[in-house]
């Protein structure tokens, strides 16, 4: 009996039952003995090639698809199997589908040798082509997944995960032993390993695959709606017109402010994100780079769909080059995916350090900046808590800035300003008075076009705060998206 390849038994796992359609025409037949060979490799795997092409529905929505195949060949790509991915990848673009692959494979294959080897330029060409059309690539890298394969389609993805244990790595270790006499390094190549690099954005089982893609899905899908997460948020108050900005509430002191925004219990980005109706989380800039001080994620709030990016003030390290090369990654996916970007600001600071300093930390700071201002997206920035300088203001620009009541700007902290002033830190109380950094100082000077109040400060209502603060952000994104989508239909 001839084995169901491994391949469409993951595509049982994750689509629609019945959904699944081929694309593929039949693998011509080739002569002498490799022919043999693909002629062998057909019985052992139930593939006609080491690729199989098609589409499915996952959750109703209609994806396209790419499936590595291991037991014909190792999943060696020939020039038969390069043909069918780029096939599929200008078909899925053509037809304006997702786009989902799930790679495994020892390379390119040595039997067809350099011409099987130059077709991946082929294949990563098309994927540009389909990125470039603002349409979803998302890969799921499976065991082993090496040499040329991830050189090329395994390594495109918006958005990449790998199963658990998985080999992952451009050389493979039998090839590296025979070349240097050694064992590759142990666990380097390994899924868990690389999501801790900031490579994969998540290691997930088959058994959750599934629901990781419907929920990606749905975000991706850009509407917002009503939302779905249980217990609705507290109602944030009236929406401002856009036109008109409204007088700032009664400024308390300042310097009480910087206070309560550098308690330990005062709710940040992580409350925010799990007061969302669905988040996606990913793993530093997808490019060997992982720093906790930035967040990133694919989320609804207030069931408004969004890219995230925001300052954890719960990192153990201030902003460096990397979480500013994360948030960098974020505006990218919001540029591609056509989604608003929300930018969250509470942060300490960059980092001040040599290794910051060689990793270009001014540079990425003024390159965020340039990078903000080109998108063409919806950009909502929200002023949480602490926003001192460059690191800050990295993250600030947008078509509407929110502030928490408490929440400050400033060039320096407080006590940095007065150090570099008056040589003591002695007088941060009254530089942070002088500088105008407080939330009702930025409103009245347009910095800020919405103080959302804080009755108590948060620290002791943090429930109560992050819901309201999630509900003005559902709403802002929301009218934000509508704006938008109105001034693209009018064009």
């Amino acid at each position: 009996m001839t084995p169901r390849p491994a391949a469409l038994r993951l595509a049982d796992a994750v689509l629609d039952p019945g959904s699944h359609r081929s694309w593929d025409a039949p693998a011509p037949e080739v002569p002498g003995p490799y022919g043999g060979t693909l002629r062998r490799a057909r019985e052992r795997s139930g593939a006609d090639e080491s690729v199989l092409t098609g589409e499915g529905r996952i959750a109703g929505r209609r994806v396209a698809l790419l499936l590595g195949e291991f037991g014909f060949l190792a999943g060696s790509i020939g020039a038969t199997a390069a043909e069918r991915i780029v096939h599929a990848v200008r078909r899925a673009t053509a037809e304006r589908l997702p786009l989902l692959a799930a790679p495994v494979s020892g390379g390119t294959r040595m039997q067809e040798g350099t011409p099987a080897f130059v077709r991946m330029a082929d294949i990563a060409a098309a994927l540009a082509a389909h990125r470039a059309a603002r349409l979803p690539y998302l890969v799921h890298l499976r065991h082993p997944t090496t040499g040329g394969v991830l050189a090329s389609w395994g390594s495109l993805g918006q958005l990449t995960s790998a199963e658990p244990g998985a080999l992952v790595g451009f050389l493979g270790p039998r090839v590296y032993e025979a070349l240097h006499g050694e064992p590759f390094p142990a666990g380097v190549q390994q899924a868990e390993h690389l999501e801790r690099c900031g490579i994969v954005d998540a290691v997930l089982p088959t058994g959750r695959l599934r629901g990781a893609l419907i929920t990606t899905l749905d975000i991706l899908d850009g509407s917002p709606r009503p939302r779905s997460h249980p217990g609705p948020h507290p109602h944030p108050g009236p929406h401002p017109h856009p036109g008109r900005r409204p007088e700032p509430a009664p400024a308390g002191d300042v310097w009480r402010s910087v206070g309560l925004t550098r308690t330990p219990g005062r709710p940040g980005l992580a409350e925010l994100l799990a007061a969302a109706d669905a988040v996606v989380p990913l793993g530093g800039t997808g490019a060997g780079e992982r720093e906790d001080a930035v967040r990133l994620a694919l989320a609804r709030i207030g069931g408004a769909p969004c890219v995230v990016v925001g300052q954890d003030r719960r990192a153990a390290r201030p902003v460096g080059p990397a979480g500013l090369r994360t948030a960098r990654r974020g505006m990218r996916l919001a540029e591609e995916f056509r989604l608003p970007l929300l930018t969250v600001v509470d942060t300490p600071g960059a980092r001040l350090s040599p290794d910051a300093e060689e990793g270009a930390l001014a540079g990425e700071i003024a390159r965020c900046l340039a990078d903000l201002s080109r998108l063409t997206v919806p950009r909502l920035s929200l002023l949480l808590g602490q926003g001192c300088g460059g690191a800050a203001l990295a993250l600030l620009p947008a078509d509407r800035t929110l502030a928490a009541e408490h929440a400050w700007l400033s060039p320096l902290p407080p006590e940095g300003a007065s150090a570099l002033m008056h040589r003591t830190t002695g007088r941060a109380a009254e530089l942070a008075r002088e500088q105008h950094i407080g939330a009702a100082d930025l409103l009245r000077d347009g910095t800020v076009h919405r103080v959302l109040a804080e009755p108590v400060p948060a620290d002791r209502d943090p429930a109560g705060f992050t819901g309201r603060v999630a509900a003005a952000v559902g709403q802002e994104l929301a009218a934000l998206h509508h704006r938008f989508r109105a001034a693209h239909a009018a064009a």
